[in-house]
């Protein structure tokens, strides 16, 4: 049997991006947390988009969420 590896671990840095990008000192548990949140709430909240990622990017005192999905019209609606 050879060794398995995991495929976006393989391919970071390469042909994928990280999920999230940002830093932090001493918030990273709770900020890794709140990503791990948001992800879980968008993914309940708008599962019928078919999304297929959800990408986040902490800047100084602002948050952007990217949600690639297949359902466009369904994401932009409000709920």
């Amino acid at each position: 049997m050879g060794q398995k590896t995991h495929p976006i671990g393989f391919r970071l840095g390469i042909s994928k991006t990280w999920r999230s990008q940002w830093y932090a000192n001493r918030d990273f548990p709770a900020l890794l947390r709140e990503d791990e949140l948001l992800r879980k709430y968008l993914k309940a909240r708008l599962g019928p988009a078919a999304i297929a990622d959800i990408r986040i990017e902490r800047k100084p005192g602002k948050v952007v969420v990217e949600i690639p999905a297949w359902n466009r019209n369904y994401v932009s609606e409000e709920h």
